[in-house]
């Protein structure tokens, strides 16, 4: 099989590509390294794969509409796995135009150029972020998803509907999987699991927000890629499914686990709720488990022992 992986120089997108790779699949990989973090920490993702003559690397933008034409054109991938996006809820408060360019604009060009060149499987890369203030839970895929609170929910929700009229139009056969605060080794550095890891072990303070009882879903990046790899296979038609550990903890745990893994203590500089933010993410997975045979295997502490002897191997940025 011959799979395009957009931003596959990245968090999960590198973990796919490898499992592909070993499988004995053509991987194409298309990733701009854009400056939202350090893209040297991407280059050592795609590193090992230097000279392995299934492996390509294309670094391009996908607003960059003739880049993307010309490698489905060159390649005509079986699947694609689009996982390219500007990623995070608060930065998108600050530059909601190019989330709205490249999550959007992107994801129609990718699109686009999927429906001339053979109509491969299209598996898109939603997140949780879409449920906004939804006060059901678990949040289920069949929720009203109307009240999304930070451009980057809205991007992703409108990265849905733009592959749903590609299927319904051209028949493109397309999953959504939206997913629920994905942890674990290569992270980005930015996010809270990978900045309380390193901050907690130099023995800076780690900035806490709230009275530490908001809830997250948090879900382990191995059982995130079984997800993918599965939705890469079927199910048919289209469909949007929740991909996450179905297993929210607060806040405060979640520093409590990381403080025991490195057998230190954290500094907390306390700040209020941040606009942008939901109290709440619970993933029902279900549907998951009926179509995809999904089941979220690595529980928090064992996701985190793994980090953080990722981390100490390894290292997480600046």
């Amino acid at each position: 099989m011959k799979i395009l992986i957009t931003g596959g120089a990245g968090f999960i997108g590198s973990h796919v590509a490898d499992r592909r790779l070993a499988r004995g699949d053509r991987v194409v990989v298309l990733d701009d390294f854009n400056d939202f973090y350090d893209p040297s920490l991407k280059r050592k993702n795609v590193a090992p794969h230097a000279g392995n003559p299934n492996y390509r690397l294309v670094e391009a933008d996908i607003r960059d509409r003739d880049a993307v034409f010309r490698v489905f054109r060159e390649e005509t991938p079986d699947a694609v796995v689009h996982l390219a996006a500007r990623a995070g809820v608060r930065p998108s408060l600050l530059q909601p135009v190019l989330y709205e360019e490249v999550n959007c604009v992107g994801t129609l060009h990718l699109l686009d150029a999927a429906v001339v060149h053979g109509r491969p499987r299209f598996v898109f890369a939603s997140s949780s972020s879409v449920y906004g203030i939804n006060a059901k839970v678990p949040f289920s895929e069949e929720d009203p998803i109307d009240r999304p609170i930070s451009p980057y929910a809205t991007t992703k929700r409108a990265g849905e509907l733009h592959v749903f009229t590609a299927h319904h139009i051209h028949g493109l056969e397309a999953v959504c999987l939206r997913f629920f605060t994905v942890y674990g080794p290569r992270q980005r550095p930015e996010m809270a699991i990978a900045r309380f890891i390193r901050s907690i072990d130099r023995g800076d303070p780690i900035p806490f927000y709230g009275d530490g009882e908001s809830l997250r879903d948090y879900t382990y990046v191995d059982d995130i890629a079984d997800g993918v790899e599965a939705a890469i296979e079927g199910p048919p038609g289209f469909d949007i499914i929740n991909l996450g550990g179905s297993r929210p903890i607060t806040l405060s745990r979640l520093v409590g686990e990381i403080e025991r893994a490195l057998g230190k203590t954290a500094k907390l500089e306390r700040h209020p709720d941040q606009p942008g933010d939901v109290p709440v993410t619970y993933a029902a997975v279900e549907k998951a488990e009926r179509l995809l045979n999904f089941h979220a295997r690595v529980p928090l502490e064992e996701g985190i022992r793994r980090s953080v002897e990722w981390y100490r191997t390894h290292g997480s940025g600046p």
